[in-house]
Parts: C-alpha cells; sequence; structure tokens
C-alpha cells in the first residue's frame, strides 16, 4: 500500500479524532492537513504502526490548537456550541455504539470544554477510540500512571446529573417530531410536557446573527421561545438529519443551512437543546450536505 493510500485509509479516523479534540470540524480539517504534510516528509521505514504514529500526531496538533482556541472562547459572543456535523456517512468513524454516539454529541462537546487539553485527549483516546493506557502513554509522552489519574479526574469532572441509559435514537427521532409538531402549532402545553422541568436551551450565533445570548431555562421560558418559532421563519425548510450522531432539526433556506437544533433527551423527555445558527459554523454541515443530494444543495 502506498503511502497516499495509507493515510486516506486512516483519514476519517484521524479526523473524528481532532473533531472530539477541538470541537471544530474546520479546525479538525487543517490538523489532519498538517498531519498529513509530515507523513509526507516522514521516513516510513522507521514507522512500525502508521495509526499509532498518525494519532501521536495529530493529537500534539490538536494540542496546541486548543491552548490559543480556548482564549478564543473565552471572548466568543453568547453560549459557545462545537461545529454540528453530518454523521450518517461516518465521516467521525463508526458509530454503532450508545457510547460511540454520545462521544460526539453536542452535550459531551461541551462537556469537554470543561477538561484542561491534555485532560481531553486522555479522555478521548479511551472512551472513544479504547486506546489502553500504554498506547496513551506513547502518544502523549506520559507514564502510564499518570495516564490513569488524568482519565479518572476528566471522568470525575465530567459526571453527568442525571444517570440514565441512553436513549434510542428511534425514540428520539419520534420526541424531535413531537416537538416539531407542538412548536409548529404554537402548542405551549404541548411543548411543555415534551421537556424536563430543569431543561435549558442554549443559541450560538457568534455574534453574527440574532441569537439568545444567555442560556434559557425551565420548561415554561423554553416552550414559549420554540412556540411558533418554525412558522415565523419563512422559507426555511425544516428536516429530521442525523448530526453528532444523533436526530437534529436541519433547517435550510436559498440553498444554504439556516441552522440546526440538537436535542438531550434524558428519560423520554427533551433535557436540553442546541442551537446553532452562526454561519460560520455551518460550513462543513453545508457541503456535506450539498454532497448528498440534500435540499441545501438543490
Amino acid at each position: 500500500m502506498d503511502q497516499v493510500t495509507e493515510f486516506e485509509r486512516l483519514r476519517p479516523v484521524m479526523f473524528g479524532l481532532a473533531y472530539r479534540l477541538l470541537g471544530s470540524a474546520a479546525e479538525a480539517e487543517d490538523a489532519v492537513q498538517d498531519a498529513y504534510l509530515r507523513w509526507a516528509g516522514a521516513e516510513h521505514e522507521s514507522i512500525a504502526s502508521p495509526r499509532a504514529w498518525l494519532a501521536k500526531v495529530v493529537t500534539n496538533l490538536c494540542l496546541n490548537r486548543l491552548t490559543s482556541a480556548r482564549a478564543q472562547r473565552e471572548r466568543y459572543v453568547g453560549p459557545w456550541l462545537p461545529e454540528p456535523v453530518l454523521t450518517s456517512d461516518d465521516v467521525l468513524g463508526p458509530l454503532e455504539t450508545a457510547e460511540q454516539r454520545d462521544s460526539v454529541s453536542l452535550a459531551m462537546l461541551v462537556l469537554l470544554e470543561q477538561l484542561s487539553p491534555v485532560e481531553r485527549a486522555v479522555f478521548v483516546l479511551k472512551e472513544a477510540f479504547a486506546y489502553s493506557h500504554r498506547e496513551i502513554a506513547a502518544i502523549l509522552d506520559i507514564s502510564e500512571v499518570n495516564s490513569r489519574q488524568l482519565h479518572s479526574r476528566a471522568r470525575r469532572d465530567l459526571a453527568r446529573p442525571h444517570e440514565r441509559r441512553a436513549p434510542d435514537p428511534h425514540e428520539v427521532e419520534k420526541l424531535v417530531e413531537s416537538f416539531l409538531a407542538a412548536a409548529g402549532n404554537g402548542d405551549l402545553t404541548g411543548l411543555e410536557r415534551l421537556l424536563t422541568a430543569d431543561v435549558t436551551a442554549w443559541s450560538d450565533g457568534g455574534g453574527k446573527v440574532t441569537a439568545a445570548r444567555r442560556p434559557v431555562h425551565g420548561a415554561a421560558k423554553v416552550a414559549r421561545l420554540f412556540a411558533g418559532m418554525f412558522t415565523w421563519a419563512a422559507g426555511v425548510s425544516i428536516e429530521i438529519g442525523e448530526v453528532n450522531g444523533g436526530p437534529a432539526v436541519i433547517g435550510t433556506a436559498g440553498g444554504a443551512v439556516y441552522g440546526i437544533l440538537g436535542f438531550e433527551v434524558v428519560d423520554g423527555r427533551i433535557a436540553g437543546l442546541r442551537t446553532v445558527v452562526n454561519p460560520d459554523k455551518l460550513t462543513f454541515l453545508s457541503r456535506q450536505l450539498s454532497h448528498s443530494g440534500w435540499p441545501a444543495g438543490s
């Protein structure tokens, strides 16, 4: 197998790793491209495992990027959310298990922002890619003991407020359909029935478009926020697609993505809603949809 073919075979895995570490599809693409340049100039006779070699390069490139990204996100206008990615085509690698889907969910990627860069790397390598602590130690140039400590600390810091089973995607899709029907009809009572009492809604406009700059809390307030929202958005086509491992609402208008709405579901109800309308964060998904023949590409 030649060097280019070998890299392209591993590209989806490397992109999936970079995306989980950075929360940005654009930055993940840049990191993978930088890794390719290093791969092209490497002495391949000395590389025993291309996958391990590339994982080390990509991880360390991402760690460098995370340091500057954190400073930029502190200046971000309004809530920061990850760039959404269409995952029905395995662009982030296989999402066959609930754990794999959860590792790319918008909710998890937001939680990962709480960790230090090296904690995030250990957690992602272990939880999403099942690397051993020996392998992680080699990738990060740390000891196995340190890897175990960092992983334990990350798991503790990421403890969810809800102990729950991962929802079935088909159940979530039915819930999303019910949500759209109630929102489209301005049915406040119907919407509240679908929400947990402590539901929170976040909107990421990045200061580029109109969006709430603070989270909205509570079933009554969130229901009012979304009631009728899908009726006044004239000219926006609404579809349900798989975004970041789960069903999400995708709005398109004028041949481009207008925004996406992701759902966090706990015990059969919606506990979190995350809306991304910052156009800078929709470029990658728009490109994905145009290639798939979605209405955005028509």
